[in-house]
């Protein structure tokens, strides 16, 4: 029996992280060789005619799987029914903005979307914020549609995830597929902490392989950090093919499962969390997923270090939904 379309949105479509996300959701590789899918598309007036020369191009891939292509400027008409939300779109950061002014723009943004969900969308909808300041982004969100459950709201530490696994995977000088369970605690900014006390290469304690403290809590740490802040020096413009690839994965490992043994990193709404964070923060934990649910890894230890580095991405957390939420 033909399963029926999901229906899913990708907000911010036009720019360069929907053109590399869309194929992906179109084509199958995000929700499976056998699901039919509803695609929506979201952006801003003057990305009107981008968007509509990328339903030309869906159009001309002859996607098997793609049943409609519908796109515009109305969250209202393009949540209706939805059941998966891509929070792509977002006010990007320019020269000379403060963190705070940042915020205050997206604040905006996700809380018209936020409304939107609530009036128009299933209470069953989920939704992964990728838009900068994700984890806030993302807390936003959570608070205006507040009839979709709190779990069903996650924020993209995906890529920061990958991001540590390809850099323990080129100092080990083994294939990726040899790294497993590196641990992305907290925001998805220059606090984040890539946390590899629990990782594994080649099925022993990556602290054990790469024997150097130095770099892990060095270069190691820095290097994923500003990984962000790297491409765009290089190439002049913000990681898209990445960021793509990791929201891909995120959802594929949270709609699908994780492997047995395997977590993998999610930016999640930190209520009833079993290590004592703030409960009302949306904080990237390690997770296990299975039947498009998550559970977050309970007993992982943290050294003095660790404690450090976790309280630092926490109030930064914290001063960001102060600044967003005035709480």
């Amino acid at each position: 029996m033909e399963k029926k379309p999901l229906v899913v949105c990708v907000t911010g479509a036009a720019g360069q992280i929907g053109y590399s996300l869309v194929p992906l959701v179109a084509s199958g590789d995000v929700f499976g060789p056998d699901q039919p899918i509803e695609l929506r598309m979201l952006d801003i007036e003057f990305m009107l005619e981008s968007l509509k020369g990328l339903a030309m191009e869906l159009e001309d891939c002859a996607y098997p799987l793609l049943t409609s292509v519908k796109y515009g400027t109305d969250p209202k008409e393009l949540f209706k029914d939805l059941d998966v939300g891509l929070f792509v779109g977002g006010f990007p950061r320019k020269q000379g903005m403060e963190r705070k002014d940042l915020i205050s723009k997206n604040c905006n943004i996700f809380k018209e979307q936020g409304t939107a969900l609530n009036e128009v969308a299933k209470a069953t909808t989920k939704c992964l914020v990728v838009a900068n300041p994700a984890n806030t982004n993302c807390l936003i969100l959570s608070n205006y549609a507040s009839k979709i459950p709190k779990e069903n709201f996650s924020c993209l530490t995906r890529l920061d995830h990958n991001r540590a696994i390809a850099q323990l995977a080129a100092k080990a000088k083994v294939d990726i597929s040899k790294v497993k369970n590196p641990i992305i605690w907290g925001n998805h900014s220059s606090t984040q902490y890539p946390d590899v006390n629990s990782a594994t290469i080649n099925g022993k304690p990556a602290k054990e392989v790469i024997n150097d403290e130095k770099y892990l809590h060095g270069e190691f740490m820095s290097t994923v950090q500003k990984r962000g802040a790297a491409i765009i020096a290089a190439r002049k413009s913000s990681s898209a093919l990445s960021a793509a690839k990791a929201v891909r994965d995120h959802i594929r490992s949270w709609y699908f499962g994780t492997k047995e043994g395997e977590w993998v990193s999610m930016g999640v709404i930190s209520k009833g969390n079993p290590y004592g964070i703030d409960e009302n923060l949306c904080f990237s934990f390690p997770c296990t997923c299975k039947d498009f649910k998550y559970t977050i890894v309970s007993g992982i230890k943290w050294d003095e270090f660790s404690k450090g580095k976790i309280e630092e991405t926490q109030k930064e957390l914290q001063d960001e939904r102060k600044d967003a939420l005035g709480a």
